[in-house]
């Protein structure tokens, strides 16, 4: 991921210490530090963040008087990088003077017509262009759901047939993922595709394969999502890792824990079938670590992002290669968190001088609304991560003595 001129083999640096503040928040201002430490105890009051994140979502796409500036000042401006690709330019460079690479993502969500659809392959297509003139940018992230019905994605993953009217727009979804993959070709970026539910995810594993065969035979250029809560990722990683050697290219792989937990045990049980996702999170972290390992382990002929916010994984991660002996900075080697969080993560393995990236996603106030109410629930006292990473940045205040 790591674009030619920003490789260095020569680090001679110890593991990086997750705990250390004064690398973490190095970049932030005094006064910025105190803005982010009280928006967070903000999103640390889970029943506020139940309340307040429906009711936003209302507010700004009804023109609420002063929702949208108050949306702007406070996690938009948190968690996005901007409203367009050039309103993006300095936190990309703000970035990239903490040897922090930028990963490109139209925040925007739940696409259902041909119209919207094409929007968004326009929008992609502007961001490679865009990534291409800058070198802090290797990457580019896109949702297949927000090229194809989810509803067209489900009946294609049952094996259902087909009208034909949802052939040509299956056969249309086809060419946007072609389209945005041949041009992260020709412009030299790579391109992210997401995982999704796991009734829709078997034609976007299809279509990502297929793209990964065409453009990954000299570098990596198309990576695919690995949601490693679910219960065949790891066999389906390395079938994958199989077809690449017997075939002749590289392959790509983003692992992430998953996204859907909830949802996918709450599918199973009403359906009546076998949950497709791990127990418990001890059963995923050994799922997920296995995944890194066996990454690493072939990293000279796979391109892996340990897209990660656990502080084990990516610790791990930075062991492993040092153990292999490998290049910090080698391009198949990665590390990514979303931005405005665990910046205690990124920035200290930046700062030891592995390749790293901030996920930075970017549209108007209206369209990245459901994106940041994630990020607020997410973060909520009722996952814990909000409360660490208060904590954290209580630290650096008390150590810059500052409240």
């Amino acid at each position: 991921m790591t674009s030619p001129d920003t490789l260095d083999s020569s680090t001679g640096m110890g593991l990086p210490d997750f705990q250390d503040t004064s690398i973490a928040f190095s970049y932030l201002s005094d006064r910025e530090l105190r803005q982010t430490a009280r928006l967070f105890r903000l999103m640390n009051k889970s029943w506020l963040v139940d309340f307040a994140g429906p009711l936003g979502l209302w507010a700004v796409r009804h023109n609420f008087p002063m929702a949208r500036w108050l949306t702007e000042k406070t996690i938009f401006s948190h968690f996005v990088g901007g409203k367009s690709l050039l309103q993006c330019q300095p936190t990309i460079d703000k970035l990239a003077r903490y040897q922090t690479l930028t990963i490109l993502d139209y925040g925007v969500e739940a696409r259902e017509t041909e119209e919207d659809f094409n929007r968004t392959l326009r929008e992609n297509l502007r961001a490679i262009e865009f990534a291409s003139t800058n070198p802090h940018i290797p990457v580019v992230s896109t949702k297949i759901t927000g090229l194809a019905s989810h509803a067209l994605l489900e009946k294609v993953h049952h094996g259902d047939s087909l009208t034909t009217e949802e052939e040509a727009a299956y056969k249309a979804v086809v060419k946007r993922v072609e389209a945005i993959s041949y041009a992260a070709f020709e412009k030299r970026v790579a391109v992210f595709f997401d995982a999704e539910e796991s009734w829709i995810q078997q034609p976007i594993d299809d279509m990502v394969l297929s793209m990964m065969r065409r453009f990954n035979k000299d570098r990596v250029v198309v990576y695919n999502t690995y949601q490693m809560y679910r219960l065949d990722r790891l066999a389906l990683i390395q079938k994958h890792a199989e077809l690449a050697a017997s075939e002749g290219w590289m392959l790509g792989a983003k692992i992430v824990r998953g996204a859907y937990m909830d949802k996918e045990r709450e599918r199973a049980h009403e359906m009546g079938y076998a949950s497709p996702i791990h127990p418990d999170k001890p059963s995923t972290d050994k799922s997920y670590n296995s995944a890194l390992r066996f990454l690493v382990d072939h990293y000279e002929m796979i391109g892996s992002c340990n897209a990660s916010h656990n502080a084990e994984s990516c610790l791990l991660m930075a062991k492993w290669i040092d153990e292999k002996g490998a290049d910090r900075r080698h391009p198949h080697l990665n590390f990514s968190q979303l931005y405005g969080m665990s910046d205690n993560l990124t920035f200290n393995l930046a700062a030891a001088g592995y390749n790293v990236a901030k996920y930075v996603p970017y549209g108007k106030v209206e369209e990245v609304i459901p994106y940041l109410i994630r990020r607020a629930e997410e973060n909520s006292a009722v996952t814990g991560e909000m409360s660490r990473e208060l904590e954290l940045i209580d630290r650096e205040m008390r150590r810059r003595r500052i409240s």
